[in-house]
């Protein structure tokens, strides 16, 4: 196609407004990556905390069931609710225990019934004031689960994967606790995807963050994890 003359102006000053728009945001972003640190300890803008209720041993408050109710605010930031396989029946998640566990592999649900059922109330809580929820969490405890996969003592810490890549790494004293639990029906009926279906980890005297949804992988190790990605050498 021919352009004319006038054409090929237009065109070449919206290629050179774009191009300048580029430059001056690539400028900005660099500008504030090489923004001069101070020579000296200054004030910072902290986040706004909603304080966690706990009990004087550090556990969680537990509730009655007349108090659930659902959870309030969004769960899934970014992309949204990932598109998985929301059936726990049909849930398999990655088990390995990089030696320090007699029993490594694909976790299913039937593994899961062998355990002892169990149920708890417990407030969902984020740092922000939502999302929050008093929620009657059922699965089994997480300390269960790794005794039936023989997690031996000098396993030291677990690291846990959401279907969105999301990790965390979590000390094994602290997922031990009676209160941590693998949680995949809340109030009585499947855990919805919003809220981390199939199954989700439950660490009520934490906030929201350390309570991973929609686990894809569970790794235990006596030392330290490798960064990025599990099952990455």
């Amino acid at each position: 196609m021919k352009l004319t003359r006038r054409e090929s102006l237009q065109y070449s000053a919206a290629a050179a407004a774009a191009l300048s728009l580029a430059a001056l945001k690539t400028n900005a972003a660099s500008a504030q990556a090489a923004a001069p640190q101070p020579d000296n300890l200054v004030d910072t803008r902290l986040r706004t905390i909603s304080n966690l209720p706990l009990k004087p041993d550090g556990s969680a408050v537990e509730y009655t069931e007349a108090e659930t109710g659902p959870i309030d605010g969004v769960l899934w930031k970014g992309k949204g609710t990932p598109d998985i396989e929301f059936d726990v029946r049909k849930m398999k998640v990655k088990v390995d225990g990089r030696g320090t566990t007699k029993l490594s592999g694909t976790l299913t649900f039937a593994d899961l019934e062998k355990l002892p059922r169990h149920t708890q109330i417990t407030l969902l809580q984020c740092g922000a004031a939502k999302p929050r929820g008093i929620v009657k969490w059922t699965g089994v405890r997480f300390s269960d689960l790794a005794r039936s996969l023989g997690a031996q003592s000098f396993a030291a810490y677990a690291r846990l994967t959401g279907s969105d890549g999301y990790y965390l790494d979590e000390d094994m004293a602290t997922l031990m606790h009676p209160q941590v639990m693998l949680a995949w029906m809340a109030n009585d009926k499947p855990l919805p995807p919003e809220n981390g279906a199939p199954m989700r980890l439950v660490v009520p005297f934490r906030y929201g963050a350390r309570s991973m949804k929609a686990i894809t992988d569970i790794q235990f190790t006596a030392t330290s994890f490798p960064p990025g990605k599990p099952w990455q050498a």
